[in-house]
């Protein structure tokens, strides 16, 4: 039961994603979160770190969505350079912004990998629909109460998830 909570694979950053990884897996298109995984929180727009990896990804013909729990302005604002379909308000891990994401990218399930820095938002939405995950380690570590709260419970799932892959 616990394994709903493991992804699939574990990198430091975001930039660690490459080509290679992606066509392992036959993915042709990515479902990323913003805060945390791309820039930390408190930062408003893309930088040049995100917006080249996410060039690179769009030359080789991946194609992207921006799934957030923040707010509309938010998003909008962070995208403005990127100019991406963008989900806000997603209420991840609910099934609706990943199905809806999947829409607007024209994939199926098994084609998308979901990115993010959270196991029981971006990593259970993922897996709930059978994707891809990819848990990147969170940018900043000062975060609002609420989620220092869950990287408590994260770090258990986590100690059992690299227990349990040790050997693979």
């Amino acid at each position: 039961m616990i394994e709903i909570f493991f992804p699939d694979i574990v990198v430091n950053r975001f930039q660690d994603i490459d080509l290679e990884l992606l066509e392992k897996h036959n993915i042709k298109g990515l479902i990323i979160d913003i805060d945390n995984t791309l820039v930390a929180w408190d930062i408003k727009e893309a930088d040049e770190a995100s917006i080249r990896w996410i060039e690179y990804l769009k030359k080789h013909g991946i194609r992207i969505c921006l799934v957030s729990n923040n707010s509309e302005s938010r998003v909008v604002k962070f995208n403005e350079n990127l100019m991406l379909h963008a989900i806000h308000r997603a209420n991840k891990p609910r099934r609706k912004p990943f199905l809806k994401a999947l829409k607007l990218l024209n994939l199926r399930p098994q084609e998308v990998a979901v990115v993010g820095d959270q196991i029981f938002t971006d990593v259970l939405g993922g897996n709930r629909l059978n994707m891809f995950t990819i848990l990147v380690s969170p940018i900043k570590e000062k975060e609002y109460i609420f989620i220092r709260l869950k990287r408590i419970l994260e770090k258990k799932v986590l100690k059992e998830y690299y227990k349990r892959h040790q050997d693979k």
